[in-house]
């Protein structure tokens, strides 16, 4: 099913937004906590992407929104030549202490993804893993993706999906705190139409393609305890909350645990839909 850009963007509002502001407050959720633990755990998707991307040995790649580094990593395995950015230094910490463990090779600078520091066809390849897709400016943000990769480069994405895991994650903690008035959904990237608003009038070519990242946690309690202690903008949502209002938020997300959960048993496998997506500039 594609579901269409209206259907999940946020109603309009006669009041502008202030996408400094919202910017400012994003910023502050993925700076709290530990991404990095949950990050790691996504190390899978990073790979897949590199490889329907077809990276070649001495291509220059651009991981936007890096986080702790799964994208960047995975070219520099493949012996490109990568540049990580992100808006949260402790994270790109992060992704420099994992380079060095591995003694891979890359470079690493502080950027907004809205304004990138780089010039017009820098890159071969620019990738973001579920990072850019929670740009306040999502134009914007797709624009400078365009921008600093060449003609003929290629631009990979994954995005979750509205309807995955996340994307109903997302859905179930804006319920309990909503997201500012008249911002647009990141889910908006996870969509087809989604993608082709952003990026067909400014490509050659936009494929995407519907994997799966499985969650594998101990217990669906071990999960939440995770996501609400390192997960950011689980964590801010969680603080903003009164006790009973935690509460909760507690059952409807173990709730849609239980209404993804595969395994059967005791511990929680559940699959997280996303987008891959490859895009030829």
């Amino acid at each position: 099913m594609v579901t269409s850009a209206a259907a999940i963007s946020q109603s309009p509002t006669s009041e502008p937004v202030n996408l400094q502001a919202v910017k400012a407050r994003q910023q502050g959720a993925w700076s709290s906590g530990d991404y990095a633990i949950v990050g790691t755990t996504l190390q899978i998707v990073g790979e897949e992407l590199c490889e329907a991307l077809d990276l070649r040995a001495g291509q220059k790649v651009l991981d936007v929104a890096a986080g702790n580094g799964n994208v960047s990593l995975a070219a520099a395995r493949r012996w490109c030549d990568v540049v990580a950015t992100d808006y949260v230094p402790a994270l790109l910490d992060r992704a420099r202490e994992r380079a060095d463990a591995e003694r891979l090779s890359m470079a690493f600078r502080e950027a907004d993804a809205e304004a990138l520091p780089f010039a017009d066809e820098s890159f071969d390849v620019v990738v973001s893993t579920f990072g850019v897709m929670f740009t306040p400016d999502q134009d914007r943000a797709a624009a400078e993706l365009v921008r600093v990769c060449r003609r003929g480069g290629k631009i990979g994405l994954a995005n979750w999906t509205p309807e995955g895991f996340i994307g109903q994650l997302f859905k179930t903690i804006g319920r309990h705190v909503p997201p500012p008035p008249g911002t647009r959904s990141p889910a908006l990237w996870g969509t087809r139409a989604g993608l082709a608003e952003l990026f067909e009038p400014h490509v050659a070519s936009v494929k995407a393609a519907q994997r799966h990242f499985v969650f594998r946690y101990r217990t669906p309690q071990h999960w939440l305890e995770t996501f609400k202690t390192y997960y950011g903008p689980v964590l801010k949502t969680f603080a903003a909350l009164a006790p009973m209002q935690q509460a909760a938020l507690d059952q409807d997300l173990l709730a849609l645990v239980e209404e993804f959960n595969r395994s059967g048993d005791k511990s929680m496998v559940v699959p997280g839909e996303y987008l891959e997506v490859v895009i030829t500039r």
